[in-house]
């Protein structure tokens, strides 16, 4: 047998369909689920449709994490129908406050060579353990526990060799930050990323936690590292060291891609506002004012991070003008730091703690002023998630972040009059399980009631893909149109993330707040993108609302992965121009026809799309397997099933 690379060796272990062939769809069997609070509803909501009557993989965990924020009765009333759905599915759930999904489910349930699905697009974080974590949209992730195989596309295998050791005041954020700089937020689309190579002995399994969950945001299908020495130190901090199993690329393993990071010749770097991708060293915009510093986010979660930041400020005082809030990523992070005494170094600083979760990450708390820059340790900065209208979030390091919380600007950390800091963390961590319930048995889950408040809503009737499309272009978009842009999140709409038919009103109002109303009159619609339509978080809410509008085509010069199979799970048919300069002929008004639907889907990946209004015809393509063709045309996944009758759940 050749050499094999630790992608492919994991892929193989669990493939059920398909051929590993580059750009073929593959099934994969799932060992293990991730859903949280912003998309775990409509995850519960789509098993009661499927009609399960238990989970069917190995572990199923459900984190209360995005939505801490009660102020109003609707959260917690979600809070109590996930616990509820847990009692009867049979899932763990993760209690509000004990932690955000990814570090958590790395430090209690991650297991080497398991596979994980998660309605969040950051899941892919587990690969630094050597699984293979894919983010996917809730309905995918309910069917992985309805015991359906997982399908993706096979994807390229992408071999980084990172050689050397950081230098001082540079960290694991620098490298994703520099993987960033050289390929923008399209660089891994339809790749797995592995790194390997002598400069791995240097980074903690923590260290490549914050590597790998930023790998989604080069738009690749997952990251993976190979389970060594180093992921055996962290299982064994967690008291789980018999979990640990050896995974490494043969000898000689070769990969589609290759690519080289010398650790030791990077430098801090810093996402200008608006991208992830757009990266520069932080000196070519040093001296620029900051007014908030916010330190955490499952793109910065170890106990390191936060630790070299209270080292860092300790004994001093953050600036005046800068607010420094630090967002503990877990109960067992915010006992460490406790522990340690680094939380009353922050304190001691005028670090404000608050509660462990998400919050400014995905805009529940912590939104900026207009106009003023803030510094974060998170993995997203696109317009508008922070919660604010006009902000200015840069990425960063938490020794870029904690450098500016001092000075009150944007600082090169190796500037500061100051040693590096020297960081020791505990041989063993809190490794706290209190706030985690485990399922109960099936003689008792079975008598369990799903706890419905009002605020709960139903998911929308999906009804199949009309055989002519006759629809207005009822909005244009450009490129990198993120699904923050597309359904926002945030205190204002997350809250109503179970009621679709009011969640809708938020669609595209990013972009044009004329957008609903237009949709509601035309009915049947279509929606025109540019590049990588549909980039960063894995809700489905933002293909969900658009359908309850009436969205039926979309059709872009190219798609993120998941919202493109967020698309077809409802029911959407999403097309691409065969030639992008198409792009610019078609505007926002025009009526699009497609005749004969079914027989053009059927026909192959060509399709003819006539423009009434411009009396234009366009060349589309789709790229749909066999599996998706039917379920678009029956309206999506769930009428799918519904028409194939009864299964044995």
């Amino acid at each position: 047998m050749a050499a094999q690379n630790v992608a492919r060796k994991l892929i193989a272990s669990h493939l059920v369909s398909g051929e590993m062939t580059p750009g073929a769809e593959i099934g994969l069997r799932v060992d293990q689920t991730l859903t949280q609070d912003a998309t775990g509803t409509m995850v519960m909501l789509e098993l009661e449709a499927l009609d399960l009557d238990r989970v069917r993989t190995q572990v199923s965990v459900q984190y209360v994490d995005h939505n801490l924020l009660q102020a109003d009765e609707r959260n917690m009333a979600d809070h109590i129908f996930l616990r509820s759905a847990c009692r009867r599915y049979g899932l763990w759930y993760s209690r509000p406050g004990n932690g955000v999904s990814h570090p958590t489910h790395m430090q209690r349930f991650g297991v080497p060579g398991a596979t994980l699905a998660g309605s969040d697009s950051h899941t892919c974080a587990a690969g630094s353990l050597g699984m293979l974590a894919i983010g996917v949209g809730g309905l995918e992730t309910a069917m992985a526990m309805a015991g359906e195989p997982l399908h993706v596309t096979m994807p390229e295998i992408w071999g980084v060799r990172l050689t050397g050791a950081l230098p001082p005041w540079v960290s694991a954020k620098d490298v994703i930050l520099e993987m960033l700089r050289r390929h923008g937020v399209r660089g891994g689309v339809n790749r797995v990323i592995e790194y390997h190579g002598p400069g791995l002995a240097s980074l903690s399994a923590m260290d490549r936690h914050v590597i790998a969950n930023m790998g989604a945001e080069l738009g690749a299908t997952t990251t993976v590292f190979p389970s060594d020495g180093r992921v055996r130190a962290f299982l064994r901090a967690e008291g789980r060291e018999d979990d640990f199993t050896e995974i490494t690329a043969d000898p000689g393993a070769a990969y589609d891609a290759a690519e080289e990071i010398d650790l030791s010749a990077l430098e801090p770097l810093i996402a200008r506002p608006g991208s992830p991708g757009d990266v520069v060293p932080v000196r070519d915009v040093a001296g620029r004012e900051v007014h908030q510093v916010v330190v955490g986010s499952s793109a910065n979660p170890g106990l390191r991070d936060f630790a070299s930041v209270a080292a860092i400020v300790r004994g001093r005082q953050a600036h005046p003008r800068v607010s420094l809030d630090v967002n503990p990523t877990s109960r067992q992070i915010l006992l460490d730091l406790t522990r340690t005494g680094a939380a009353a170094d922050l304190i001691q600083a005028g670090a404000r703690i608050h509660q462990a979760g998400c919050l400014g990450c995905i805009g529940m708390g912590q939104a900026p002023a207009i106009g003023r820059d803030s510094l974060r340790t998170f993995p997203r900065n696109f317009p508008g998630r922070s919660g604010t209208k006009g902000d200015r979030v840069w990425l960063c390091s938490p020794e870029t972040a904690a450098a500016a919380a001092l000075t009150g600007e944007i600082t090169d950390p190796r500037d500061l009059p100051m040693d590096p800091p020297d960081v020791r963390l505990p041989e063993t961590s809190s490794a706290d399980h209190a706030m985690l319930e485990a399922p109960p048995p099936p003689e008792e889950a079975c008598g369990a009631e799903l706890e419905k408040a009002p605020s709960i809503g139903v998911l929308p009737e999906l009804d199949p893909l009309p055989d002519e499309l006759d629809v207005p272009v009822v909005i244009k978009v450009g490129d990198d149109v993120s699904t923050d842009e597309i359904l926002q999140a945030g205190a204002r709409a997350l809250p109503y993330r179970s009621d679709i038919a009011k969640l809708a009103d938020f669609a595209f109002t990013r972009l044009d707040e004329g957008y609903p109303d237009r949709a509601r009159r035309a009915g049947p619609h279509a929606v025109v993108g540019g590049r990588n339509y549909g980039q960063g978080s894995s809700r489905e809410h933002a293909a969900i609302a658009p359908r309850h509008l009436g969205l039926r085509l979309v059709l872009a010069r190219s798609y993120a992965r998941i919202h493109w199979q967020n698309l077809v799970n409802f029911g959407i048919l999403p097309l691409e121009f065969a030639d992008e300069a198409d792009y610019d002929r078609v505007r926002q008004g025009d009526e699009l026809r497609i005749g004969n639907v079914r027989g053009a889907l059927a026909g192959g990946g060509g399709i003819e799309v006539r423009n009434l209004t411009r009396d234009e015809t366009y060349r589309a393509r789709h790229r749909l397997s066999p599996r998706q063709r039917d379920l678009v045309a029956a309206g999506g996944q769930i009428p799918h099933l519904r028409a194939r009758g009864p299964r044995d759940h």
